[in-house]
């Protein structure tokens, strides 16, 4: 068995941001009983010409040793946070970052990533990482950055779609398992609505469209009320974007859920605004749920 499998993963590249996640998945691991799978993605030279040549070869040889030191740096940080509770694994690969995370994502229970940082040695930025995996894991993606609150409640964004329905599912379950309300946000705003009715958008009845998204959340919320009685839920139904409303929240949140729009391939990399946005700018840890993803 992969040490990755059913366990939570981190990703690191030696900065403090990704250190910082790498802290936070030590003691998620400790307190949900689960392993830990620290990942270093490390690919000196690649797609250089003449990589074969002494003077490079002896570069990559530096490269991978600072690789090493930088991953168990990263691996005693988690043993600092989680003691001797959890069962700590690494590795690191000769890959890019983003389809090496994406493919330990298969396996794993959650994936866990800083929010900025260096890139290790792929020059690629810890943020667009986040991104890429963000969009494509088979897993949910944590994005540690902003407030690490111990007490708050967990924030979840409410769209009707597909990834929204599993991000309620996530939301749910973490509410639960943290014994923390839980807030599920709906925001709508005129925008959503055509704008070639001309006049007719005068005369729209927001009041009433404010009371059909409420009795919309109410039916999405029913059969995780019931299944989460524990959860106490509060509904906030408001007429906002949401990436606006989220962002306010997560001000207050100890955790916010989001889904995902992600598409396969990454040339053809989709996350949704609103899941970027959450990614760059919030002020606690982030889960992008995308569709498909096994609850």
């Amino acid at each position: 068995m992969s040490g990755e499998q059913d366990a939570i993963v981190a990703g690191t590249d030696g900065s403090e941001g990704s250190l910082r996640a790498v802290r936070w998945a030590a003691r998620e691991a400790a307190q949900r009983h689960a392993r830990l799978h620290v990942v270093h993605a490390c690919a000196p030279l690649v797609g250089l010409y003449g990589a074969g040549l002494s003077a490079l070869r002896g570069a990559s040889e530096q490269i991978r040793r600072a690789a090493r030191e930088r991953l168990d740096e990263a691996v005693r940080v988690a043993h600092d946070a989680a003691g001797d509770e959890v069962v700590i694994s690494s590795e690191m690969p000769e890959e890019a970052a983003s389809p090496l995370l994406v493919e330990r994502s298969r396996r794993a229970r959650m994936m866990v990533l800083g929010s900025t940082g260096t890139g290790g040695f792929t020059g690629m930025l810890v943020g667009s990482t986040a991104v890429q995996v963000s969009a494509h894991a088979a897993c949910p993606v944590v994005v540690v950055r902003g407030r690490e609150a111990a007490e708050g409640p967990v924030v979840v964004g409410v769209d009707g779609s597909r990834g929204g329905e599993r991000a309620l599912a996530t939301a749910f379950e973490e509410a639960s398992r943290r014994a923390e309300p839980l807030v599920a946000v709906r925001s709508w705003n005129d925008a959503e609505f055509p704008g070639y009715y001309g006049n007719l958008y005068l005369t729209v009845d927001w009041d009433e469209i404010e009371k059909d998204e409420q009795r919309t959340l109410t039916e999405q919320l029913a059969g995780w009320a019931g299944k989460y009685p524990d959860v106490e839920v509060e509904r906030v139904v408001v007429r906002d974007r949401p990436y606006r409303q989220l962002l306010e929240w997560s001000s207050r949140a100890q955790l916010l859920v989001v889904g995902s729009r992600g598409r396969g391939g990454f040339r053809g990399l989709l996350l949704g605004s609103t899941s970027q946005a959450l990614i760059n700018h919030a002020d606690c840890p982030v889960v992008i749920v995308r569709p498909g993803q096994d609850q």
